[in-house]
């Protein structure tokens, strides 16, 4: 039962992170053409989607797992 409780406190606290994120959003942002990280071309969906954007997918996976992990 307190294993249910913790999953679903878990996934709460997710969502508000996630809400939160999207909130501070600037949806008029000019995203970047290309990546910071590799140089490599940003794809239009990405741009549109994710608005100010600088890094494409992989690199801001790359970055964010760094930061979590503690080494940014």
């Amino acid at each position: 039962m307190a294993e249910l409780i913790d999953e679903a406190n878990e996934r709460a606290e997710f969502n508000i992170s996630i809400a939160i994120a999207n909130a501070r959003i600037n949806h008029s942002a000019v995203s970047a053409t290309h990546c910071k990280g590799c140089g490599e071309p940003i794809p239009e969906k990405r741009r549109v989607a994710v608005p100010g954007c600088t890094m494409c997918i992989e690199c801001q996976n790359f970055t964010d797992k760094r930061k979590k992990a503690g080494i940014a």
